[in-house]
């Protein structure tokens, strides 16, 4: 187990290691001058804006820059924000960190309550109304891209009936829209599954055997049913848990809420590089570690399954 830990965390540098190689290309090769983003509409020379880039190291080569942010981070220094000169990135990150945590946790626990209760009804009452409200909501999320229910929740809910604010991290009411809209796209993916792997299990001769005992129909759901559908299932959350850090970015950017989507999407407007390539390798690490806790989650669940 623990050998599979480590090697499992020596791809996970690897993969650190190229995912920061590629950041690092993007933002060094898009167009802009750093300097000019940095001081906006401020009358200032050409020595200032050179003194800028000595400050920044925005004339250094290809190589001296990324080996530059590269041997900072081996030391544990992220730099300093462009984009706020003399604030820490590491600072800033945190500060930032807890309200996306606070909407994640929130949408993850939504979604995942709601979705496999659902997707097990509609599995077991199959062809019925619930069914294929299931099917219907399903369908509607996964096609649906969560920004535009975003935008149509704002225009409906704060612009037409004003019954909640559209932006700011100020109320509760603030956390309604975000989360409802984060919650629904991850609700859709997981009751799909879990539908789908109910009804293949409901179809397996243990569990006609657990019928044909005279269990309960609880409990043969909840003793076979569940733990059996599970290991697809707890792939899919795993896997949507890791991505969903990054599903926030855009509907942050749509609530303006005060979290590392919005933080993140002002570091690329002001080219502002090392926080870009800070932001990117904490959620690369978060895909990492999920994936990781994942496999090792499948141990616990099926006891067939072996880490090797």
């Amino acid at each position: 187990m623990i050998s599979y830990v480590i090697r499992r965390l020596l791809q996970g540098a690897v993969v650190l290691f190229i995912v920061s190689l590629l950041t690092f290309t993007v933002m060094y090769f898009m167009p802009g001058d750093p300097a000019r983003v940095m001081v906006g509409q401020a009358r200032v020379t050409e020595e200032q804006l050179e003194a800028i880039r000595e400050r920044w190291h925005l004339n250094d080569s290809y190589p001296e820059r990324y080996w530059y942010w590269l041997s900072n981070l081996l030391k544990g220094d992220l730099g300093t924000s462009m984009m706020m000169p003399g604030f820490p990135i590491g600072d800033l990150i945190l500060d930032r960190a807890g309200w996306t945590i606070r909407l994640t946790a929130l949408s993850a626990v939504i979604s995942i309550g709601l979705a496999i209760p659902l997707g097990v009804l509609a599995a077991v009452r199959r062809y019925s109304f619930v069914d294929y409200l299931s099917t219907l909501i399903s369908t509607l999320g996964v096609a649906i891209p969560n920004y535009f229910i975003g935008i149509i929740l704002i225009v409906v809910f704060a612009g037409k009936l004003g019954w909640l604010p559209p932006f700011g991290a100020t109320s509760w009411k603030h956390y309604l829209m975000p989360v409802g809209v984060l919650a629904f796209g991850e609700m859709a993916g997981i009751a799909r599954l879990t539908r789908g792997a109910t009804i293949e299990v409901l179809s397996q001769d243990y569990i006609k055997t657990a019928h044909a005992k005279g269990l309960a129909m609880k409990v043969v759901i909840l003793r076979h049913v569940l733990r059996n559908a599970l290991l697809p299932i707890i792939t899919l959350i795993g896997y949507r848990m890791a991505f969903i850090l990054s599903g926030t970015i855009v509907i942050e950017t749509v609530f303006s809420w005060p979290g590392l989507g919005q933080l993140f999407y002002d570091a690329i407007t002001f080219k502002d590089l090392q926080l870009v390539q800070a932001i990117v390798l904490l959620l690369t690490g978060i895909v990492v570690i999920m994936n990781i806790v994942t496999d090792l989650t499948y141990g616990f669940i099926d006891p067939r399954v072996r880490l090797k």
